[in-house]
């Protein structure tokens, strides 16, 4: 019962990381970061894994170094997500993973040197159809625009963006994408508000170094919500100091949030008082910990009483409505006959969410084979 976003998206040329469209209407990407070692190959091969596992769609890889690129090349044979490479200053390093297959540069041209060095990786990533990010970060902001604003700005960071939108334009690439983040949300709010104005192309939105996995989730729901409900943005990546793997769940959760995109189970929980009937929170909790394997986009609700119960049941696809011993079972809002014994809750729900699942899941195969 997924209902249509009423946000009108802003309108943007298209790139492809890989084979994952970004910009012009295409799905909003969820991305992350490997943190582990890049020349720890094994390692850094299983966390792209797990990333892409719970949804990811492209990664981004840091190579620092040539040892590390030439440890990509190995990494880039073992996965098949789209990666990014995530290089500063050394243009050889660029050259090098294209070489070896990668899907997009994240290198800003200013940074890297003289123009016959920024020709050279601009003419590569031409040749092999490669886009570039450019990304300005409020952290490491040019001296001179730092002397002239005396602090990061919104239009701080828009400046240093359009110094290498300028770059690749008179170089005549157009392939590229470009972010300008912040860890103050309101910086990184205002600076991605003017550049949508100014550029065309995809715009990548996080709000870099956001904290903890809560605290970062949520100046990361609230920055990017902002955007995002106004229509800014096509890729996103959630900042945390913490497992890569949650930061693509707390992307999904707020393109869910929106209506952007839906992808996996959306519960509607109460966050229960005296008067629920069960367990809540355990209830909850116990079944996004079983069900995250799921990833048709699904409404369950698990109302503890009967106040807002029935009101929420009837517009989920699975919905339970907490009363004493035993609950109350709705189906696509509908209250079934069968109701469900409290002290049992989390293993019958958990067999009837699948079952749906299965049933949505089918039903789609069908619409795709006959479209």
């Amino acid at each position: 019962m997924f209902a249509e976003s009423p946000i009108t998206r802003r309108k943007s040329t298209r790139i492809y990381v890989g084979k994952v469209p970004i910009g012009d209407g295409a799905p909003i990407a969820v991305q992350s970061m490997t943190n582990t070692p890049t020349t720890d190959v094994d390692a850094t091969v299983a966390q792209i894994k797990r990333i892409q596992a719970v949804g990811g769609e492209i990664v981004r890889v840091s190579i620092p170094t040539m040892d590390a690129a030439e440890a990509f090349k190995r990494i880039r044979a073992q996965v098949d997500i789209p990666l990014v490479a995530d290089i500063h200053f050394d243009y050889r390093i660029a050259l090098k993973v294209a070489e070896y297959g990668v899907d997009c540069l994240r290198i800003n041209p200013g940074n890297i040197g003289s123009e016959e060095r920024i020709r050279a990786v601009v003419d590569c990533a031409r040749d092999k159809n490669i886009p570039i990010r450019i990304g300005v970060n409020g952290g490491s902001l040019e001296k001179d625009l730092q002397e002239k604003y005396g602090e990061p700005t919104p239009e701080a960071l828009v400046e240093s963006a359009m110094r290498h939108v300028d770059i690749l334009d008179r170089l005549n690439f157009h392939q590229f994408k470009v972010s300008v983040k912040a860890s103050d949300v309101f910086l990184a709010v205002g600076a991605y508000r003017l550049l949508a104005q100014k550029i065309d192309q995809p715009l990548h939105l996080g709000i870099t170094e956001a904290g903890g996995q809560r605290a970062g989730a949520v100046k990361s729901a609230v920055g990017l919500g902002m955007l995002l409900a106004e229509g800014i943005g096509d890729t996103i990546r959630i900042s945390l100091a913490a497992d890569p793997v949650e930061e693509i769940k707390v992307g999904f959760d707020i393109l869910k949030s929106l209506r952007i995109r839906s992808r996996g189970i959306n519960f509607i929980a109460c966050p229960s008082c005296s008067r629920q009937e069960f367990d809540v929170i355990g209830t909850v909790n116990a079944l996004e910990q079983r069900l995250e394997d799921i990833l048709t986009p699904m409404d369950v609700s698990i109302i503890g009483c009967v106040v807002n119960g029935p009101g929420e049941a009837e517009v989920s696809d699975l919905g339970l409505t907490g009363a004493r011993n035993m609950s109350g079972f709705y189906l696509d809002g509908v209250r079934q006959k069968e109701r469900l014994a409290n002290d049992d809750l989390i293993e019958q729900l958990e067999k009837r969410i699948r079952a749906k699942a299965a049933v949505l899941d089918e039903k789609n195969r069908i619409q795709v084979k006959n479209a």
